[in-house]
C-alpha cells in the first residue's frame, strides 16, 4: 500500500473520531427538541458549565470564591481537599438535575404555548446566564480536567501506542503507523454506549415511551395522564448528562475554558445533516461532518486553498443540505396542507 493512501486512511479515521465528539454535543440538542420542540441554544454552555463544575468539585474549590472575597474582604479559594473523580461526577450529575428542574420551574413553565422564536430567545438568555454563573462560581481561568476512577486508571492522553505499532511499516520503512488519539477512541466507545442506552430507554421504559408520546402530541399525552412538567425535567436532565459527557471529553482534550461553549456552533451543521429529531441522525451527521472536514482539508484545502478549510466546510455542507433536503437525512419530511 502506498503512503499516500495510508495517510488518507489515517485522516479518515481521525475524522471519525472528531465526528463522534461533535455528535455528543448534538445529542443534547436532539433530546430537547424532540420532546419539547425547543431548540436549546444553551447546550454548548451546559457542557461548559458541567465541565467547570466537575473540575471545581475535584479540586475542592469554594463556589463563588471571588464574590465572597470581594464582598467580605476574606481570602478563600479551596476547602483544602480534593474529591475523588467518581464522587465529583455524581455530584455534578445532581447539579445538572437541579439545573434542569430550575430551568423548567422558573423559565419554560411560564412560556408554555408561546411561539418557537420566543422559546429560542429564552435559551439564548439561558446560555448567557449560565456562562456568567459559571464565571462567578468557578472563575474564568483555564482548568485542566483529569478524570481518574481508580489508581492509575485515568482518561488516556496522546496517541494510541497499540494502533501505532500495529500499523507501523504498512507502507514501508518510512511509514510510522497511524496516529489516533487514545482519548478519541474512548470518546467513540462512550458515545456508542450512550446512544445505545438512550435508544433502549426511549423504546423499552415507561418514561421513555411517555417522552416519545409528548414528542408526538402534547395534548394527546396530557389526555392520557402524562405529566409534561415531569417529562420536560427528565429531558433537560438527560440533556444535562449528555452535556456533562461532552464537557468531560472536550475538556480533557482541550482544557476547560470558556471557548468550550462554542462547540455548540459545530453541532448545528451536524443537526442539519442528521435531522433535529433523530438520535441516530445526530451520530451519522457528526461522522459525516468529522470525516468530511478532515478529508477536504487534507485532499483539497491544504494543497489548493491554503488550508484552514475546517472552519467553514461544515457550514457549507449544511447549506447544501438546507437547499436540497432541509429535513436532514433522518428527519421527518414536513408536509403542510393548505
Amino acid at each position: 500500500m502506498s503512503e499516500a493512501f495510508l495517510y488518507t486512511v489515517e485522516v479518515f479515521l481521525n475524522g471519525l473520531m472528531a465526528g463522534v465528539l461533535y455528535a455528543l454535543v448534538a445529542l443534547g440538542f436532539v433530546l430537547i427538541y424532540k420532546a419539547s420542540g425547543i431548540f436549546n441554544f444553551a447546550q454548548g454552555v451546559m457542557a461548559l458549565f458541567a465541565a467547570m463544575t466537575l473540575v471545581g468539585f475535584q479540586n475542592g474549590q469554594v463556589p463563588f470564591a471571588h464574590l465572597i472575597n470581594a464582598t467580605f474582604g476574606v481570602h478563600v479559594s479551596t476547602f483544602g481537599w480534593n474529591l475523588h473523580s467518581v464522587f465529583a461526577v455524581f455530584l455534578t450529575v445532581l447539579v445538572m438535575i437541579a439545573l434542569a428542574w430550575a430551568v423548567q420551574r422558573f423559565v419554560f413553565r411560564h412560556l408554555v404555548g408561546q411561539e418557537p422564536i420566543i422559546l429560542f430567545m429564552a435559551t439564548i438568555g439561558l446560555a448567557y446566564f449560565l456562562e456568567g454563573l459559571a464565571d462567578l462560581m468557578w472563575g474564568s481561568e483555564i482548568k485542566t480536567l483529569d478524570l481518574c476512577w481508580a489508581a492509575g486508571a485515568c482518561l488516556p492522553q496522546g496517541g494510541n501506542v497499540w494502533v501505532e505499532e500495529a500499523t507501523q511499516g504498512l507502507g514501508g520503512e518510512g511509514f510510522y503507523g497511524f496516529f489516533i488519539d487514545s482519548l478519541d477512541i474512548v470518546a467513540a466507545l462512550v458515545a456508542m454506549v450512550l446512544v445505545a442506552a438512550l435508544v433502549a430507554f426511549a423504546q423499552y421504559t415507561k418514561q421513555g415511551r411517555a417522552m416519545r408520546a409528548v414528542a408526538d402530541d402534547h395534548q394527546a399525552a396530557l389526555s392520557v395522564g402524562v405529566s409534561l412538567n415531569f417529562i420536560w425535567i427528565l429531558v433537560w436532565s438527560l440533556a444535562g448528562f449528555v452535556a456533562l459527557v461532552a464537557g468531560i471529553m472536550w475538556g480533557a482534550k482541550s482544557g476547560v475554558q470558556f471557548s468550550l461553549s462554542l462547540i455548540a456552533l459545530k453541532a448545528l451543521p451536524v443537526l442539519m445533516l442528521g435531522g433535529f429529531t433523530s438520535i441516530p441522525g445526530a451520530i451519522v451527521g457528526g461522522l459525516i461532518i468529522g470525516v468530511g472536514e478532515k478529508l477536504f482539508e487534507f485532499l483539497i484545502g491544504a494543497p489548493f486553498l491554503g488550508g484552514a478549510t475546517e472552519n467553514w466546510f461544515a457550514y457549507m455542507l449544511a447549506l447544501l443540505f438546507l437547499v436540497f433536503r432541509p429535513q436532514g437525512l433522518f428527519g421527518e419530511k414536513i408536509i403542510e396542507r393548505v
